[in-house]
């Protein structure tokens, strides 16, 4: 599991489903649509490896490119979490 932090976001990549994508369909994504921050490591799985901490935070986009490309051309294997301030608390008032 690879799991990294953007400005107000967090990816979380189910790296052993990234071992029979035949696709890398996150990574051309990323590239084509944000900096390129995804890539992918020598085992064939998304990294953002060849990136230190601050170089991920200052690269992403928070663009969700990469989730959209994995889920409909990928293995469905990333999940980004955005939070939302003050959700929690509106949902129990609705109810």
């Amino acid at each position: 599991m690879l799991e990294f932090a953007e400005k107000s976001l967090t990816v979380k990549i189910d790296t052993s489903k990234c071992d029979t994508c035949e696709t890398k369909a996150c990574a051309e994504a990323c590239k084509k649509y944000a900096r390129g921050l995804l890539g992918i490591d020598d085992k064939g799985r998304a990294s953002v490896a060849h990136r230190d901490a601050e170089e991920v935070l200052r690269l992403g986009t928070e663009c969700l490119a990469c989730e959209l490309a994995c889920k409909t051309k990928g293995n469905n294997a990333i999940t980004i979490e955005v939070p939302v301030k003050g959700l929690d608390e509106y949902l129990a008032k609705r109810k």
